[in-house]
């Protein structure tokens, strides 16, 4: 194994070069491709890239359960600017991921096992498998729910969800997938049309951003659990693999960056406007003193807004939980396909190849989402509680993550004159540390709870 330093120095065909080398050799690799090329508009290839979909994809089923469970337990107060703070931490990070693939022509997992060691970059991998597969399980929930709204039985939702990660496979072309993903995604916009229906007080919504106000009192563990899983909604670990990853695929080289920067931070604006619509619908099951126990486990979130807003909001709501449970199942299933691929020396590793000539990075991609699917079948599943501890999870796990991404970023012998700047250091470490005691709080909160220690 090379020392850390040589990394920078081996481009991706093992001929000696810089920085600029792996880039060029990135770009010659995929330059029939390259994303400028694409027949799509300017405006077009602004909204239809990693970047974009990574944020989207953050607008997942657990995500978007996490922001109607807070509208629905807090209303409109505290908790709404959060997650807009969430979505411009995304963005840092994301852009870190999308600058250090575009760089180095090499995924996350892959730069993570030459950079630190084949130790670090499996147990990487393997952590990032366990937590995808929790949250591919949510994802399918989420599915199940929004078709169950219309009576569409499980198994038939459940091999839906399946299905289209199968579709994704099938092209052979990266472009192909990223358009299937982007056309869905199109559609987390219905969670903004729902909060129209909600009819919600527009003093009150500004009132909200301007000040932070105060949420109303419940236990301590119940909102250090609200606020890791809107964390964990945003900022997560599977996210630096999708992004890095698909940016190689997708054939991005230096002079690309200031693109994918514009489109990471469209999608960081589209998906906030839209997980924050999220919350307002469900906030007059707040207002209405609603309680959701009495709805599947807390997770029909549809059929409780239903007397409230209308049968079209809710149904809306349904179809909006079966969008962000699709082009999550699409994107997470990818960086686990990603991740497992790039630890494994001469495995196809990309969407641009047949699932022949790439059958570790296809199988794995379709298989973690049948295993996903069989789990949900499984009755008696606590739905809500899942998917809320599904992000909490996450949370947990990115600050290690967020450890070697600021690392890799940041050296100057990987990165050249693209690394990090001390702001963007700055802005990552402050990051790393919030997510890191977000997560150790509610952990340590929770366990003196158990003790019966109850003074907080």
């Amino acid at each position: 194994m090379p020392p850390p330093s040589d990394i920078a120095f081996v481009d991706l065909q093992g001929n000696v070069g810089g920085p600029v080398g792996v880039a060029a050799a990135t770009r010659a690799r995929f330059a029939p491709k390259r994303w400028l090329r694409l027949r799509f508009p300017a405006a077009a290839a602004l909204l239809v890239g990693p970047g974009a979909l990574a944020m989207l994809g953050e607008n997942d089923g657990p995500s978007m359960l996490s922001y109607a469970t807070s509208g629905a337990t807090y209303g409109l107060g505290f908790l709404l600017p959060f997650i807009i703070a969430t979505f411009a931490a995304a963005y840092v990070v994301q852009e870190m991921a999308m600058r250090l693939g575009a760089v180095t022509g090499r995924g996350y997992g892959e730069l993570v096992f030459q950079r630190f060691g084949r130790v670090w970059g499996w147990a990487s991998a393997v952590d990032l498998a366990i937590t995808n597969l929790i949250t591919l399980v949510t994802e399918v929930i989420a599915i199940r729910l929004g078709m169950g709204f219309f009576g569409v039985p499980p198994w038939a939702a459940v091999a839906c969800a399946v299905l289209l990660v199968a579709m994704g496979s099938w092209g052979g072309r990266y472009a192909t997938w990223e358009r299937l993903a982007a056309g869905l995604a199109v559609f987390n916009l219905l969670f903004v049309a729902v909060a129209v229906f909600a009819r919600p007080s527009a003093d009150q919504i500004l009132h909200a951003v301007a000040t932070w106000g105060p949420t109303p009192k419940t236990t301590l563990q119940a909102f250090l659990l609200i606020l890791a899983s809107n964390i964990g909604a945003t900022v997560t670990p599977w996210m630096l693999f999708f992004q890095q990853s698909a940016s190689v695929d997708k054939g991005m080289g230096r002079r690309d960056i200031r693109r994918g920067r514009q489109n990471t931070a469209i999608g960081a604006v589209i998906a906030a406007v839209t997980g924050c619509a999220a919350m307002v619908a469900a906030a007059p099951l707040f207002t209405h003193h609603v309680d959701m126990s009495h709805y599947q486990g807390g997770a029909g979130f549809a059929e409780a807004l239903r007397p409230i807003i209308g049968a079209p909001g809710a149904a809306l709501f349904a179809l909006g939980l079966v969008e962000a449970g699709a082009v999550a199942m699409l994107t997470i299933s990818a960086s686990t396909a990603y991740s497992i691929a790039e630890m494994i020396s001469g495995a196809g590793r990309s969407f641009n190849a047949s699932p022949r000539q790439a059958p570790l990075f296809h199988a794995t991609n379709i298989g973690i989402a049948i295993l996903a699917g069989a789990v949900v079948l499984i009755p008696g599943a606590p739905l809500l509680t899942l998917s809320l501890n599904a992000n909490l999870l996450a949370t947990i796990l990115m600050p290690a993550a967020l450890v070697f991404l600021l690392m890799m970023s940041g050296d100057r012998q990987i990165m050249g004159a693209d690394a990090n700047s001390r702001t963007v250091t700055a802005l990552g470490v402050a990051i790393a540390v919030l997510v890191a005691v977000a997560g150790s709080a509610y952990a340590v909160v929770g366990f003196l709870g158990a003790l019966g220690i109850h003074w907080f």
